[in-house]
């Protein structure tokens, strides 16, 4: 009786495969046990193999992913268009959180365990099972899946990582009622170290890009994948919050308790490690990189299959258009993110020369700035999206609206001359080729006192797909010089992708820009032209130095006596 209570144990209640996402199985919502999962006697594998697939779907897609919002309206990027005091944005970005409330979509400790102990039942049992398909000649590809599997348990160790620091590393173990839970966080460097090895140690087990049939299996783990999740984590564990900025200095499960240069250049390498392998490129129309699937879209590294939909548009698309479904225009992008684009020549708006026109302040923008927000005046739906006082996507009666004047354009199909949305890939990439590059811009450029060519080609390669003309950067930048036009470039071309949130507690500035209030536009149309007004919308609030790092959950550190909490929670 007891051997088959460990059985049904090792087999946690199935997680529900997220609504829309179309390539991953379905694992049956019945419990198994784990003979039938894992059957001696299925050389296809079938039962396994839906059950790893069940275990992909638990990664979640960004799409409006904090209780239907986008992460990125607790930034300086943009603010919730509810403006309600209980949304998770707004809940976020004013600091009205602690260890006992803080939002359940970022609130992902128990989640993230849950995804790590369905990975460990995977990689403890899928051995067993006969599957006679080949990763290559001789080598079967059960071990490409256990490779999978542990790839994905990597991924939920960063998004522990980067929110909490140091957290408690399980290993292969499967646990069980009987078990001793009561464990110690590992400090940070070592789950920087374990995620590291992690990835160098499956990267040659995967699928090897340019995918043989990439269609297929383009929501797969690939070599590349495992690369870059090794890249963003040494980009992050380099990164001034947790190199020589630890909030709590001799804490080793904050951060490191020194600094060290050198992590900078590790990080810099394992970036380069991505572009040398030729696989990748940016694809010419920045919109496309969001709506084309592979092997068109050449910039996906690894994503999460959504399907063929319009809930970007549905959840974010501008009022004021009789459209099915009806835009709900949720996200508010701030004038602080608007001001970041730079004018079409590459020069910042407020640089001499840029010909920036105060009364005409959209006019020869960047154009990823109409390719990522709609302001008054962008076509859409054959007509044009007017967010002045009274205009039809800014009227002041009825529905929500922009609190900002402006509205989140990134991710939705080319409708600017349709009359109605179709539908179009809305896929969620976790890594995409233009992250690498501006990461190895990064760190290379912090690993040397002044930039190199390498540094320059790296940032440029962005600003010539952007449109800019020129592209180029002016010779002869200093370090300081260059970090910040690589940090803006980050902001303006990650847009909304769950990396402003973040970046801006990695380099330890959340204190300054959030700590000011968010900025947007009231526009008045009147017979002399369109005037503007900029004023504060929403007084944002970032409590140094303990909101660098979210609080370890206050029940978790009540059924575990041996988590020590984070400073200041």
């Amino acid at each position: 009786m007891k051997t088959f209570k460990y059985k049904i144990l090792l087999i946690t209640a199935v997680v529900a495969v997220v609504a829309g996402c179309k390539k991953y199985e379905q694992y049956p919502a019945e419990q198994r046990t784990i003979d039938y999962v894992f059957d001696k006697n299925d050389s296809l594998g079938t039962n396994a193999y839906s059950f790893l697939n069940s275990t992909y779907a638990l990664l979640k897609s960004g799409h409006n992913r904090v209780n239907g919002e986008y992460l990125d309206a607790a930034s300086d990027d943009a603010v919730s268009a509810s403006n309600n005091t209980t949304s998770v944005p707004y809940i976020l970005s004013t600091g009205s959180y602690n260890s006992t409330n803080l939002p359940v979509d970022e609130n992902v400790w128990q989640n993230a365990y849950v995804a790590i102990r369905k990975a460990n039942v995977f990689i403890s049992n899928i051995d067993v099972v006969p599957v006679k398909d080949e990763l290559r000649p001789g080598v079967s590809m059960k071990f490409a899946w256990k490779s999978e599997a542990r790839f994905i348990r990597a991924m939920f160790y960063f998004d522990l990582l980067k929110r909490y620091g140091g957290v408690p590393i399980v290993g292969d173990k499967v646990f069980t009622l009987d078990d001793d839970l009561n464990m110690p966080r590992n400090s940070f460097a070592e789950c920087v170290d374990y995620i590291v090895s992690e990835c160098d140690a499956i990267k040659g087990t995967l699928l090897t890009v340019p995918l043989a049939s990439p269609t297929a299996n383009s929501q797969r783990v690939t070599n590349a994948a495992a690369l870059t999740l090794k890249a963003k984590v040494l980009l992050y564990a380099a990164s001034p919050l947790f190199n020589g900025g630890n909030i709590d200095g001799a804490n080793p499960l904050t951060g490191y308790t020194s600094f060290d240069a050198n992590r900078w250049v590790l990080a810099a390498q394992a970036a380069k490690d991505v572009m040398d392998l030729n696989a990748f490129t940016l694809v010419p129309d920045f919109r496309n990189a969001f709506i084309t699937q592979v092997p068109a879209n050449t910039e996906v590294i690894f994503q999460r299959p959504n399907g063929l939909t319009n809930t970007v548009e549905s959840n974010n698309g501008p009022i004021g258009f009789t459209t099915n479904p009806i835009g709900q225009g949720k996200t508010s992008p701030t004038q602080d993110l608007v001001n970041a684009f730079p004018m079409k020549n590459g020069l910042a708006i407020d640089a001499p020369g840029s010909n920036y026109n105060e009364n005409d302040p959209y006019a020869n923008r960047d154009p990823r700035l109409g390719y990522t927000i709609f302001y008054n005046g962008s076509p859409w739906l054959n007509s044009l999206v007017l967010t002045y006082e009274g205009g039809r996507s800014k009227p002041n009666i009825g529905n929500q609206q922009t609190v900002t004047g402006y509205y989140m354009r990134k991710f939705m199909g080319l409708y600017e001359s349709q009359s109605n949305y179709g539908t179009a890939p809305e896929d969620w990439m976790f890594f995409r080729y233009a992250d690498v590059l501006l990461a190895y811009a990064e760190a290379q450029n912090e690993a040397l006192a002044t930039p190199d060519n390498s540094v320059y080609t790296a940032v440029e390669k962005i600003r010539q797909r952007a449109g800019l003309s020129p592209y180029q950067l002016a010779p002869g930048l200093s370090q300081d010089a260059m970090r910040t036009i690589i940090r803006n470039e980050r902001r303006i071309e990650m847009a909304f992708e769950e990396d402003r949130y973040w970046d801006i507690r990695r380099w330890k500035i959340a204190e300054d820009v959030m700590n000011k209030p968010r900025v947007g536009v009231t526009i008045a149309n009147a017979i002399a032209g369109y005037t503007y007004t900029y004023a504060p919308v929403l007084a944002t609030k970032f409590k140094a130095p303990a909101m660098y790092l979210y609080p370890i959950p206050y029940n978790e550190t009540v059924k575990n006596t041996k988590l020590k909490q984070n400073p200041g929670w």
